[in-house]
C-alpha cells in the first residue's frame, strides 16, 4: 500500500498493530513526513481507537534519557497517548501473543490531582501532581527492529503497548525524584540501574515538557490522568517465561511476568 497521506499511514499502523506486522518506515516512502504531520497520524490512530471504544487516560513521554536518543539516532523527546487497555494489573501477565518485538522499561509513574496547562515550569508541573508511583512500561514498535526516524516513532504513538504501575502512591513533597534510584531484573539477576535523573534531569523537567508541547496544539494535561514520564533504564527485550522486576529505593517493587 502507498503511503503519501495521514489516512494511509494511520491505517497501516493500526493493522500492524492489530495483525502483529513489522513494517518498513514510513519516511522510507513518505520522505518529506514531518513531525507536525506526524504527530497529526498519532492522533487519528488514537481517535480511531477511540472510536473502537477505547479510553485516553494520559500522556507519555518517550526517548527522555540521552544514551536513548544517541542509541535511537532521536535528538529529542516525544510525547505519545495512553488507553485504557493499556494499562495492566501487576498480576496480569504480559501477553506476549499480540505483540511483534516486546521490550520493558521501568518507570516514574505521575497520576495528577490538577489540570496542567503550559507554559508551565518544572515546579508548576510538580505542584499538579498528585501521587509519585514505581512503573513500567510495556514498548512494542511497529517498525523492523525498533529502526525509525522521528516522524516514525511519533506515528506510531511512541511504541506504545502496555503499562503498569504501583497501586500505592508517595506524595512528590516526600520525594527526591532526581536521585530516586531503580534496579531492574529479570529473573533475579540485576540488568540495568538508573536513577530519576536520567529522565531530562529530573522528572518533573520531563512532565514540563509534555504539557508545553501539548499547549501548542490546544491540549493539557487532565486531573486524574496517568503520564509516564519516560524509560529510566534502556529497554530490555522480553520473553515467555521471564520473572521482571524493578525495585525503587522509596516507591516499592514492582513484580511482573511474561507469557
Amino acid at each position: 500500500m502507498a503511503v503519501n497521506d495521514i489516512a494511509s499511514a494511520a491505517k497501516l499502523l493500526l493493522e500492524a498493530e492489530d495483525t502483529q506486522t513489522a513494517l518498513d518506515r514510513i519516511t522510507d516512502q513518505w520522505a518529506d513526513l514531518d513531525v507536525a504531520t506526524a504527530h497529526k497520524i498519532q492522533a487519528a490512530t488514537i481517535a480511531a481507537r477511540v472510536a473502537q471504544g477505547r479510553k485516553v487516560i494520559g500522556t507519555k513521554l518517550g526517548l527522555t534519557s540521552k544514551a536513548k536518543q544517541v542509541r535511537m539516532g532521536i535528538t529529542s523527546p516525544l510525547i505519545a497517548k495512553l488507553l485504557d487497555n493499556y494499562f495492566l494489573e501487576t498480576d496480569t501477565p504480559i501477553p506476549l501473543a499480540g505483540m511483534i518485538q516486546p521490550r520493558v522499561e521501568p518507570e516514574i509513574v505521575f497520576v495528577m490531582k490538577d489540570d496542567l496547562r503550559g507554559p508551565v515550569t518544572p515546579a508548576q508541573a510538580l505542584a499538579a501532581v498528585g501521587s509519585v508511583h514505581a512503573g513500567f512500561e510495556v514498548i512494542d514498535s511497529r517498525f523492523k527492529d525498533y529502526s525509525f526516524a522521528l516522524p516514525d516513532v511519533i506515528a506510531d504513538n511512541a511504541s506504545s503497548a502496555y503499562f503498569f504501575m504501583g497501586a500505592e502512591g508517595v506524595s512528590p513533597a516526600d520525594l527526591d525524584l532526581t536521585f530516586e534510584a531503580v534496579a531492574l531484573s529479570i529473573n533475579g539477576k540485576c540488568v540495568a540501574t538508573a536513577t530519576g535523573a536520567a529522565v531530562q534531569g529530573h522528572p518533573a523537567n520531563a512532565l514540563a515538557l509534555a504539557a508545553n508541547e501539548l499547549a501548542t496544539r490546544g491540549e493539557y494535561i487532565k486531573a486524574g490522568e496517568v503520564v509516564l514520564t519516560g524509560g529510566l533504564t534502556d529497554a530490555v527485550p522480553i520473553a515467555a517465561g521471564l520473572q521482571i522486576s524493578a525495585e525503587f529505593t522509596t516507591l516499592g517493587s514492582l513484580f511482573i511476568t511474561a507469557e
